[in-house]
């Protein structure tokens, strides 16, 4: 007996399939038999890296656009630390939050730190404010502590964004509570694994921070500091306290988003970056988003491990035709590289050369490789380039060096 089943029945079905994750294109051929086993999220967007080698190891949907809500706030601190550094100033020197950034004068529905009038608070406190309660008042002082208007910051915010290569990011203010920012979680990936190099205290000092308490009696007029109505507010990524090894990064939510969340979590020599756009935006739904990070880390730390090889001083090459006959070489990429989990515990490394090198060879030439491999084989290339330019010699060296690859060349025929 046939049985019929009708094409509308069918086309239900593949609408309401679970997208497949994307295999990243630059994923090494090594790493991919891991992704059988990944875990499919619900969430809309994903990509999850690894922070010290910046491999894509999963991607959902890495390029659609999705309004960053209160991720937009990372690029807020940094902008705030970057411009503080610039300025000299201490992030323990006290000002006073401006008008406009006070909570009364804030959109309804915002996060808040609880700014207010007459009060006195420290950068420090100000990007606690930012990365723990989440303030949007917060992200305002932020913006009129270094500029004279919001959009004058916004600007440099962009500028960065686009001076880090994120072609697909622009803010339009810096806390997300405007659904005309956006980003995608491609591009949010890459912002946090630069965020956390040049800012690697900040999990520590601030993304880790499970409480903040504000205002104290210090930041209030002295009227008011036997009773300075001091809130407390919990950290809202709750993957601190649940999830081994998480120690950031930040949540944010907007209807017109749903839930977001940028994960860090590091364990001994590997830390993973997991970036989530756009869980549902429905109750329970950063329930979903917390479940997505806990199952694609989960996965992550099971299958990969980020191995960081001495890799030393090369030695140099042979140059021919050359002013002198050794050229230097130095790594000209990442020496730190993913393995699948339970490789790479013993390693040996040999190199691969151009041959033969004739002069002239300018600085920067990409020469040959650094091998890195263990006993089931080859694990890892790093690119050797010249260190310096290999200048050509005078007309006896070139000559003799001539009839020299010559005869090489017949000996080796």
């Amino acid at each position: 007996m046939t049985v019929k089943i009708p094409v509308l029945f069918l086309l239900c079905l593949f609408v309401l399939a679970p997208l497949p994750a994307q295999v990243p294109p630059d994923l090494p051929e090594l790493l991919r038999p891991a992704l059988a086993g990944a875990p499919e999220p619900v969430s809309r967007a994903v990509v999850l890296m690894d922070a010290a080698s910046g491999t894509v190891l999963y991607a959902k949907n890495p390029g659609e656009v999705i309004p960053p809500a209160s991720l937009t706030k990372l690029m807020t601190m940094h902008i705030v630390l970057e411009e503080a550094a610039a300025a000299g100033l201490s992030l323990d020197d006290p000002f006073s939050p401006p008008r406009e950034s006070w909570a009364v004068n804030q959109p309804p529905r915002s996060s808040l730190m609880f700014l207010a009038a007459g009060q006195r608070l420290s950068l420090r406190e100000l990007l606690l404010g930012l990365a723990v309660p989440s303030g949007n008042d917060a992200a305002v002082a932020a913006a009129l502590r270094f500029f004279p208007t919001v959009e004058d910051f916004t600007a440099r915010m962009n500028a960065e964004a686009r001076r880090m290569g994120l072609a697909n990011t622009r803010f339009v203010e810096p806390s997300g509570i405007s659904e005309h920012n956006r980003t995608t979680a491609g591009d949010f990936a890459r912002f946090c694994r630069e965020y956390l190099r040049l800012h690697p205290e900040n999990l520590k000092n601030f993304h880790s921070v499970q409480e903040f308490a504000y205002p104290k009696a210090e930041n209030v007029r002295e009227a008011f500091r036997d009773n300075p109505q001091t809130i407390n507010q919990a950290n809202r990524n709750g993957l601190l306290k649940t999830f081994p090894g998480v120690d950031g990064l930040k949540t944010g939510y907007i209807d017109e988003a749903g839930y977001n969340i940028a994960l860090t979590a590091g364990r001994e020599e590997t830390r993973f970056i997991l970036v989530i756009l756009g869980a549902p935006a429905r109750p329970n739904g950063d329930r979903i988003r917390d479940a997505d990070g806990e199952r694609l880390l989960a996965w992550a730390f099971d299958s990969f491990r980020t191995i960081r090889p001495a890799v030393g001083d090369p030695e140099p090459a042979r140059l021919w035709k050359g002013k002198t006959n050794r050229i230097h070489l130095v790594p000209a990429g990442t020496a730190a590289f993913t393995a699948p989990l339970g490789r790479g515990h013993s390693l040996w490394l040999s190199t691969e050369l151009q041959d033969p090198i004739v002069a002239p060879v300018p600085a920067g030439r990409v020469l040959g490789s650094l091998i890195i491999s263990d006993e089931q084989g080859e694990l890892h290339r790093i690119p050797l380039a010249s260190a310096e330019a290999g200048e050509r010699g005078g007309f006896f060296r070139r000559l003799w060096d001539s009839i020299r690859l010559f005869f090489r060349r017949i000996g080796t025929g």
